[in-house]
């Protein structure tokens, strides 16, 4: 039945889709520049995770030279590959704004090539058949986790403090699980990680979604969402990655 008391207002009707289609354009773009992260970090990983566990058999690298892998792994330089993603993310956080979005873009890129260095020790210990399982696993929690804080009426914001304070915990907990070399301890650094983690994947997507909404009409909304499409794919990009080597400590089989 028709209500009588309905009337269409085409200009209201054309703003509601124009905000879908902004936001639509807007998470595809955070999520290309995720995934093209995830491609760089995957890739780097590979090439020098590969060459490094065929130097620890003794056999010929392909691209990375010995001398190089024994410097970047097995020298005190490997405390500076393990912890530059980290002093990375809050320079980056830190200045992004003040960089043009071409060359934000070209930073993250850059992060993500680090990052890849910094975690392929993984292919030099677990076997190719368990990252790849637990990539896909982790890729199937990640996107149901996504679709959750994208479409959720439920506030999310509330988790924020609660998340982030996890985070510090995480890093202390690994930092001091260094030294101790706790199993005890690293068993519930991992399901706290990846509980963590998977709170965060949904708490981000709808703050990148929100952020959106709110930026959007004001007068320097389009410039400033340009920087906010690369800060949102870092930070699903690092839900992502934790998600994944967290997962990797339950799921991953260790080479014979």
């Amino acid at each position: 039945m028709v209500n009588p008391n309905y009337t269409s207002n085409p200009t209201i009707s054309r703003a509601g889709a124009a905000v879908d289609a902004g936001l639509q354009a807007h998470m595809t773009k955070v999520y290309a520049l995720m995934g093209g992260a995830m491609i760089i970090s995957g890739l780097v990983a590979y090439i020098f995770g590969s060459d490094l566990n065929a130097a620890r058999q003794g056999l010929e690298t392909t691209l990375i030279p010995v001398s190089m892998l024994e410097a970047l792994y097995n020298s005190p330089l490997r405390w500076a590959l393990m912890f530059a993603p980290l002093i990375f993310i809050f320079a980056f956080g830190a200045m992004m704004h003040k960089l043009s979005a071409s060359t934000a873009q070209m930073v993250f890129w850059a992060f993500a090539a680090i990052m890849g260095m910094s975690i392929a020790w993984i292919f030099a210990v677990f076997t190719g058949v368990s990252i790849a399982q637990t990539f896909f696993a982790t890729a199937a929690a990640f996107g149901a986790l996504s679709i959750y804080g994208y479409t959720t009426k439920k506030d999310l914001s509330g988790w924020g403090t609660f998340l982030f304070m996890g985070v510090i915990g995480l890093i202390i907990a690994s930092v001091v699980n260094i030294f101790l070399e706790s199993s005890a301890l690293q068993f519930a650094i991992s399901l706290l990680g990846v509980l963590i983690f998977a709170g965060l994947t949904a708490y981000d997507t709808q703050n990148i979604k929100n952020t959106y909404l709110h930026m959007r009409a004001t007068p320097d909304g389009q410039a400033w969402l340009e920087h906010a499409a690369i800060s949102g794919a870092l930070s699903l990009y690092l839900n992502f990655l934790n998600m994944f080597m967290f997962l990797l400590q339950f799921m991953g089989a260790q080479q014979e």
